[in-house]
């Protein structure tokens, strides 16, 4: 039997119930200024549902100005577990409200018109200061600019505390009696931002707690290059005894590092990272991390998504995301 692929219209809707299509339409996007009967309305819908019918995503956003979808701005840096559990649980948070989550690489100096013109997106999700006309020509239109920045708690929207990162790393291991504390960072430029706020709080930490600066050096994902790196933390007179690593990657490649030198965790030299990713408890010995609660991050985001769009309770427009010490045995 051949199958029919007609495309069901408003039409076939207003035909069915009796209405016209505007009818339908008002009922199928709940038009606030349009008074439609109980028992029209239950007939559209019924009409709708026998026929399968359901609105143009396209239309609906011509006719608002704006689609279902709400963009996350990233920056240029890697889409690793951590981000990936992020967008995952953030998608999940707004797909009950009928809310679309894509993702796009946009730079700082990027202007946003042709986001708007390309997407009409619901809202926008940033992660980087955007230029503050794009921002009120996209608000002005009524869509919602949320940001999520590194370190910026008196700004509105959500500060991930990265400096707060290095200073909770360092202090962990000046209580467990370590002094020269070495730091281990990434070489991907593209987490440059990031790691210069995460060293700024080691730093500020030592200060304040009268220890050595910490020494940092550079750290590849390779044995031979990490080995390198901890003979120079560990020459001299006062060899370094404990290592902040910018991220639990990092802090993997220096663990094979020592362990090719000889050298144990953490009694030789204590280790911490950063993400407390899933294979932190499953290192030798286990990764102690510092748990940015991505999940939770995503949460929040999403409730300030819908406070903004009147889809969810009113929030606080100025948040901090938590971060937690997660200890074992590396440190």
């Amino acid at each position: 039997m051949p199958v029919d692929l007609k495309r069901i219209t408003a039409r076939d809707v207003a035909a069915l119930a009796g209405v016209s299509q505007s009818t339908v339409s008002y009922v199928l996007n709940d038009t606030p200024t349009q008074s439609i009967s109980a028992a029209t309305t239950e007939r559209v819908l019924a009409a709708a549902a026998e026929l399968g019918y359901t609105p143009s995503a396209a239309a609906r956003a011509l006719r608002r100005g704006t689609s279902e979808t709400v963009v996350v701005l990233l920056p240029e840096v890697p889409v690793g577990g951590t981000i990936s559990a992020f967008l995952e649980q953030f998608s999940d948070e707004l797909e009950p409200h009928g809310l679309t989550t894509i993702y796009r690489r946009q730079r700082a100096d990027q202007g946003l018109l042709p986001l708007w013109q390309e997407l009409m997106p619901a809202a926008v999700v940033n992660v980087f200061a955007l230029p503050l006309a794009d921002v009120a020509r996209m608000e002005g239109r009524g869509i919602p600019i949320i940001g999520s920045h590194l370190d910026r708690p008196e700004d509105r929207g959500l500060s991930v505390p990265q400096e707060a990162i290095g200073q909770m790393q360092v202090r962990h291991l000046a209580q467990q009696g370590h002094v020269r504390i070495g730091y281990a960072a990434s070489i991907d430029p593209r987490v440059t931002a990031f790691l210069k706020a995460r060293i700024a709080g080691a730093q500020q930490a030592c200060l304040e707690l009268g220890l050595p600066a910490p020494v940092v050096l550079d750290v590849a994902p390779d044995v031979g290059l990490a080995a390198d790196a901890v003979r120079v933390w560990r020459a001299g007179a006062e060899p370094v005894t404990a290592i902040c690593a910018y991220n639990d990657e990092v802090a993997f490649a220096v663990m094979a590092g020592l362990r090719r030198l000889a050298l144990k965790v953490p009694q030789d030299v204590a280790l911490i990272g950063v993400d407390n990713v899933l294979f932190a408890p499953f290192a030798d010995p286990p990764l102690t991390s510092i748990d940015v609660h991505t999940e939770l991050l995503a949460r929040q985001l999403a409730q300030m998504v819908l406070s903004r769009l009147n889809l969810g309770g009113p929030v606080p427009d100025t948040q901090v995301a938590v971060i937690e010490l997660v200890p074992r045995a590396s440190a």
